[in-house]
């Protein structure tokens, strides 16, 4: 194998888009073209990204999105997400909007349908990462589960600028656990903003204990006589919800996505970035874009 070159970012865009959004919209900001168009997490989504850039220096750029609320996790489990309330309406024309924007710039929208964005990073993520270091951008933790040799994640702070990486070797000291546990922490104490239980009556304090000292779920089973009584009869009770939710938690890693390097290569044409955003009456976009 060649020397790796260079990174590629893959953008979890729905997490920066929902992100910019609300960070404006809180105050009622929702900034509006002339003919009515909201723009407020587009103009958002575009500072975080340009951010992440500047700070990381990518080579190589992917964003990628969610296709629709229903997944082969709904069908799984009809209640996933189902505590989500609808978008709100300025929101919905800048799904579409944000990803003209992303094209402006010549970065490939990636997406497919019945799966979520995290399955489309993971899967790309591990179809890189022999050649090129991968760093994930995103402001969720569930996308820890993929940090491993060569794929690193930036979770996005408050603000602007601010980023907690995480990368294989120190990631259990950050959190305790090994990446992939992330995934068998979720199946015992689920998770409130997906909406899926994991074992009622067990939080993270415990989940995380059980872990660290069993490793994994089929272990903390094949051990569970040795559990204090009051652990025993809850993960007894709830043993199909913890099997269900485990794999709720699971971000697919080979789905049939793929994009070339040369596609995600970071480059892009000025004038029609500007062209881009002066449409958009986002004219102070402009002075960010190099």
């Amino acid at each position: 194998m060649s020397e790796k070159q260079n990174s590629i970012m893959l953008v979890d865009g729905m997490a920066l888009l929902f992100r910019g959004f609300f960070a404006t919209a809180f105050r009622g900001n929702f900034m509006k073209t002339s003919k009515g168009l909201p723009t407020n997490g587009v103009y958002q989504f575009m500072r975080y990204f340009l951010d992440a850039v500047d700070k990381f220096t990518p080579s190589h750029v992917i964003c990628c999105w969610d296709m629709g609320s229903k997944t082969f996790r709904t069908e799984l489990y009809n209640d996933y997400k189902g505590n989500r309330s609808e978008p709100p309406e300025e929101l919905i024309p800048q799904f579409e909007l944000i990803k003209e924007v992303v094209d402006a710039f010549d970065i490939p929208n990636v997406g497919l349908e019945n799966f979520e964005a995290d399955d489309c990073i993971g899967t790309l993520a591990r179809q890189h990462a022999t050649d090129i270091d991968v760093l994930i951008l995103t402001g969720d933790q569930d996308i820890l589960q993929l940090v491993d040799d060569g794929i690193s994640v930036a979770i996005m702070r408050k603000g602007i600028g601010n980023y907690e990486v995480f990368e294989k070797d120190t990631f259990p000291g950050q959190k305790g656990i090994q990446p992939k546990q992330i995934v068998d922490l979720k199946g015992l104490m689920g998770d409130t903003s997906d909406n899926y239980p994991g074992v009622k009556g067990i939080g993270e304090k415990t989940a995380l204990k059980l872990i660290q000292e069993y490793g994994t779920i089929e272990q903390i089973i094949e051990s569970i006589n040795k559990l204090p009584k009051g652990v025993q009869k809850k993960i007894r009770d709830n043993m199909d919800m913890l099997q269900l939710s485990r794999q709720l938690a699971e971000i697919k890693c080979d789905i049939s996505v793929k994009c070339s390097l040369e596609d995600a290569a970071w480059h892009y044409d000025k004038r029609i970035v500007e062209s881009k955003f002066r449409d958009l009456e986002l004219g102070n976009l402009v002075k960010l874009v190099n």
